[in-house]
């Protein structure tokens, strides 16, 4: 069920003999990808680490894979994933995607399922669990970037008058020039239109 404000998300639960240990978003969304591609189940995800893992709280000893296998208590989630429609084919992410040819100059769009980006906090409101996607879209000077990279990390580039940021179910993205598509910090393709909308409580993950 997606969580509403005020609700509690997640509940206390024992991971499942079927569940498959993950160390980084790269591969969760491998995982993800190979069972839908399939037409099979996504397995439970025992989140050991990456951006999706420390948006739930999760990463550091409360990751580690050896508290994960065979655990009688975990917080259990159900947890959104992303789709992005590029060229005809279909990809999906556990925690974003990133349009960009390059982090120093020309546009930079962020699509986030979770909250964090490596070591920069990209989207302070992102919940993996609300049927939305937090869409980052910035085109700054030289000089703006600079300062927007020192705050990240804090959350505090935002707000500026040119990052624009919404949350979306869908979003389309348009580019003048074709712009490599990261899925999950995974570079998948180079490309002008890509299409993203969100499937919610599509896998459950425990941390």
């Amino acid at each position: 069920m997606t969580v509403r404000k005020g609700e509690a998300w997640g509940t206390p639960a024992a991971v499942p003999a079927d569940a498959v240990v993950v160390y980084t978003d790269r591969e969760a969304r491998a995982i993800v990808e190979r069972a839908l591609r399939a037409g099979a189940e996504v397995p439970p995800l025992g989140l050991a680490g990456g951006d999706l893992c420390r948006t739930l709280g999760g990463g550091g000893a409360s990751g580690a894979p050896e508290r994960l296998l065979g655990a009688t208590e975990a917080a259990q989630f159900p947890l959104d994933i992303g789709v992005a429609e590029i060229d005809g084919q279909r990809h999906w992410f556990v925690a974003h995607l990133v349009a960009r040819r390059s982090w120093w100059h020309g546009r930079v769009v962020a699509v986030m399922n979770a909250e964090w980006f490596g070591r920069w906090d990209v989207a302070p409101r992102a919940h993996p669990g609300d049927g939305l996607l937090d869409v980052v879209d910035a085109d700054l000077r030289l000089g703006d970037r600079i300062e927007a990279r020192r705050r990240l990390p804090a959350g505090s580039h935002v707000p500026h008058p040119d990052i624009a940021m919404s949350r979306r179910a869908q979003v389309e993205l348009r580019f003048d020039r074709p712009v490599d598509i990261w899925l999950d910090s995974e570079r998948v393709a180079r490309a002008r239109a890509v299409d993203v909308s969100v499937v919610s409580d599509a896998i459950v993950g425990f941390v």
